[in-house]
């Protein structure tokens, strides 16, 4: 009796080794998302990572996400958001205040994540986030199933989404917080051609569209491989094998895509020039 008793708990056991391998494995694993030994992921993973687990692409009857966590509402045009109309005002101390409502469900360690990620965005810039008052236009930041933002000012509340724990990354939420400013996705760059190759098949096919791109204004600053807005080199595969790969450099193998926890030296000259700082680029 003892005997059987054994099997049948050595045969649960491997079954849940089995199942944990064919839930995580490359090929059946959730959309977008690889486990690499070698592999140092980025924001972006980690976000795709979240949204895949816990969030759908439809938020609700009139929003959906594209590009796995730009957040856009049917029948508005807020794809291309470096127009003077998607940018948050400028005061006259020369500063872009942004004020933000923080949602009393975050702990206090969470609190201070979040005030992180917006002084990575703040640092360099003329970019600064204060808690709402009275403010009309404002962003609401709320632990919503997944992590993602609108583009660009949309006027009055808007919110971001930021659920713990899967979001409260210091970088994830300084990409959100730069989708909120108005900034896309690197790769969706109109030019990003001449810089990296897509590998249309090896990304899953419901997902093809997370790869377009876009006439956005490139602000006359170079192609960013290493953007916190950037996807990492294996986003959205179906079969472990990269689906963005760096191109016209001998050394592609050594150019990393994406960052992980902070914005880059570009990404703050982006800031910099889209809201006219007056701030010196080589700061």
């Amino acid at each position: 009796m003892e005997q059987i008793i054994l099997l049948c708990l050595a045969s649960t056991f491997l079954s849940a080794v089995h199942a944990q391998k064919f839930l995580y494995s490359p090929k059946w694993g959730p959309v977008g998302y690889k486990e690499r030994e070698e592999y140092d992921g980025t924001a972006m993973d980690e976000i795709i990572k979240a949204n895949e687990f816990q969030a759908s692409r439809i938020i609700d009857g009139t929003t959906s996400l594209r590009e796995g966590d730009i957040a856009v509402s049917h029948g508005r045009r807020s794809k291309v958001c470096f127009a003077r109309s998607c940018l948050w005002p400028k005061s006259v101390d020369g500063h872009v205040y942004v004020a933000y409502k923080l949602s009393p469900e975050y702990s206090e360690m969470e609190t201070k994540l979040i005030k992180k990620g917006m002084e990575s965005v703040e640092k360099g810039t003329c970019v600064r986030f204060l808690p709402w008052t009275h403010q009309r236009d404002y962003v609401d930041i709320q632990p919503k199933s997944g992590c993602w933002s609108y583009l660009g000012a949309r006027g009055g509340r808007q919110t971001v989404s930021l659920q713990s724990p899967g979001c409260l990354r210091v970088g994830v939420i300084s990409h959100e917080f730069m989708h909120a400013l108005g900034f896309v996705h690197e790769q969706s760059r109109f030019d990003r051609d001449n810089y990296v190759t897509i590998m249309w098949p090896n990304i899953w096919r419901d997902r093809l569209r997370n790869f377009e791109k876009f006439k956005t204004e490139s602000l006359d600053l170079p192609y960013d491989y290493g953007s916190i807005m950037h996807f990492g080199m294996y986003a959205y595969s179906q079969d472990g094998e990269p689906t963005i790969i760096p191109k016209n450099s001998q050394n592609s193998k050594d150019i990393r895509l994406g960052q992980a926890s902070a914005l880059s030296h570009i990404d703050k000259m982006k800031i910099n020039r889209l809201y006219k700082c007056g701030i010196n680029d080589d700061n």
